[in-house]
């Protein structure tokens, strides 16, 4: 087996973070569903929140705002297809993460 194979399997064997694996879990749509627009707007709203906090102890990183609304902005995509496309579900995922509109 060579090297670059041998890391790829590994790779593919680490354990996500319990927070995410949570958050997966709790907005999956059916078991192993890890791809659906609830799943990837609760994941960036949790990469929001903590870029959030990275931001109100570091007020001058502006390499991780620019990073933090890149994000928003893929969110707010995400959002506008769900919304578009099943506006239950969207109603339902706002309400589900508490966010605005």
């Amino acid at each position: 087996m060579h090297l670059c194979s041998l890391s790829i399997i590994i790779y593919f064997m680490v354990k996500l973070p319990d927070d995410k694996q949570k958050l997966i879990e709790e907005f999956a749509q059916k078991k192993g569903d890890t791809g659906s627009p609830e799943v990837q707007v609760a994941l960036l709203t949790h990469k929001i929140n903590r870029l959030t906090a990275h931001l109100d102890e570091n007020k001058k990183d502006n390499h991780s705002r620019r990073g933090l609304l890149k994000v928003i902005a893929k969110r707010r995509r995400i959002l506008n297809y769900l919304q578009e496309h099943d506006e239950k579900r969207y109603k339902n995922l706002i309400k589900k993460l508490g966010l605005k509109k």
